[in-house]
């Protein structure tokens, strides 16, 4: 059956999609838009703080200045003022661990400690519009859902994360290192411009995420 959509209400769809780019206040990473086709980096969220780049549970950022120390390094104090919780991966049996499905890069910043009902806002440059294959690269432990959104309307929702929880492994904190790929998490449409790409938290949460890919 073939949906024909009103002339009025394709305005409207429009209309509203421009509202939301020219009223949203937040600003790329850098001032660089990150690109579609492409890696969409996690950590790159935009600039803006809370409640217009992104939405966390605390003001605290529980990795960059307080798991790992502040002591002028780069990567220790990542975004470390930001609440959006931000860390990376280390070698030596850590994010490395033979539980891992597909290895990480190693001082690859993430995110991480989500919890349901936190978001993050990336500004991305589509730059031909085409279906996209979406892929994940994150460690969940326990299975959770996200979803994703594009100027302020939902693209996907219920995207199954699988856990990578194993009972094998005998250290309790490294289940949240265990890597995977979640190579067709699922099939977006997008057109051709700059956009508002939104990723969203909704069940379990206790995931990492690396990055987003579209192809």
């Amino acid at each position: 059956m073939k949906i024909r959509l009103s002339i009025p209400l394709v305005i409207t769809l429009i209309f509203s999609s421009f509202i939301y780019k020219f009223s949203y206040s937040g600003k790329p990473w850098q001032n660089k838009p990150q690109q579609i086709p492409g890696k969409v980096e996690c950590e790159f969220y935009d600039l803006g703080g809370e409640g217009v780049a992104y939405h966390d549970s605390d003001s605290i950022n529980n990795g960059s200045g307080k798991l790992n120390p502040a002591n002028g390094n780069y990567l220790n104090e990542f975004r470390m003022k930001e609440g959006v919780d931000i860390s990376y991966t280390k070698s030596h049996d850590i994010d490395n661990n033979p539980y891992s499905k597909v290895f990480p890069k190693m001082d690859q910043l993430y995110v991480g400690w989500t919890k349901p009902g936190e978001w993050i806002n990336y500004i991305v440059k589509v730059n031909r519009t085409a279906a996209y294959k979406v892929s994940l690269m994150y460690t969940a432990n326990g299975d959770g859902t996200i979803a994703l959104d594009v100027d302020g309307k939902e693209i996907a929702k219920d995207l199954k994360i699988t856990s990578t929880h194993n009972d094998l492994d005998t250290v309790k904190w490294r289940q949240w290192h265990h890597w995977n790929k979640a190579d067709s998490l699922t099939v977006v449409k997008l057109e051709k411009g700059i956009h508002v790409l939104t990723l969203q938290v909704m069940t379990n949460g206790n995931m990492n995420f690396d990055y987003l890919e579209f192809k």
